[in-house]
């Protein structure tokens, strides 16, 4: 088991500049964060990992349970008024960010929820806005944003999205861990991405073993 602050989370109330979302710094609190930490996998190359294709210890693995779990899911759909009860979910970790990555992009509309949960300490990197993800006004200007979101001590970020839903980050290389979470539409191209991360994670599976 592991503890969340589902109190925060309910109590913060949506912003809509630039687009619908909340932020809750300190979802996973201190003490969780640490056993979350010490039992997250190094993981040195960038991309999205399926959590079933990564080792992780018990603490981690509770908070990836608890990512999944109808707590979290109730709350998004009363805080944002959307039905969620039938969406299928995906979960991937992250844990390294190279120069090709926070681009400035929408996510696929297959997806229909995007929960960004960020498991890194403060930093001096944090604090000059390298690699803290930015909500955009538009697709063009990383400047023009609404919000930025430091990836750092438990703080969680859900946004529905859309095809304004821009967001991306300046440059950062090196560790970056999140977890992202999606509600998943149940047409043709959800169920493509979705057998998509499970054929990786097979291979990811094989690729440890050898």
């Amino acid at each position: 088991m592991i503890t969340l602050d589902y109190t925060k989370l309910l109590k913060t109330p949506v912003a809509t500049d630039p687009f619908p979302h909340v932020v809750v710094p300190d979802f996973v609190p201190p003490t969780a964060l640490d056993a979350v930490l010490a039992d997250m996998p190094a993981l040195e190359k960038r991309g999205s990992f399926p959590v079933n294709s990564v080792r992780l210890g018990p603490a981690a693995a509770a908070l990836m349970q608890a990512m999944e779990a109808p707590m979290l899911r109730e709350a998004i759909e009363g805080l944002f008024g959307i039905d969620l009860q039938d969406a299928p979910t995906m979960v991937t970790l992250r844990g390294w960010t190279s120069e090709r990555d926070g681009r400035i992009h929408c996510d696929s509309l297959a997806k229909r929820v995007t929960v960004l949960l960020y498991l890194n300490r403060q930093t001096e990197a944090w604090a000059r806005q390298e690699g803290c993800l930015r909500l955009l006004r538009g697709p063009d200007d990383l400047e023009d944003f609404a919000t930025e979101v430091p990836p750092v001590n438990g703080t969680l970020l859900v946004f529905p999205n859309g095809p304004t839903t821009w967001h991306g980050h300046r440059r950062f290389v090196g560790p970056r861990y999140s977890v992202q979470l999606n509600y998943m539409t149940t047409d043709t191209k959800a169920r493509s991405e979705l057998r998509r991360h499970r054929i990786s994670a097979f291979v990811k599976r094989l690729t440890q073993a050898a």
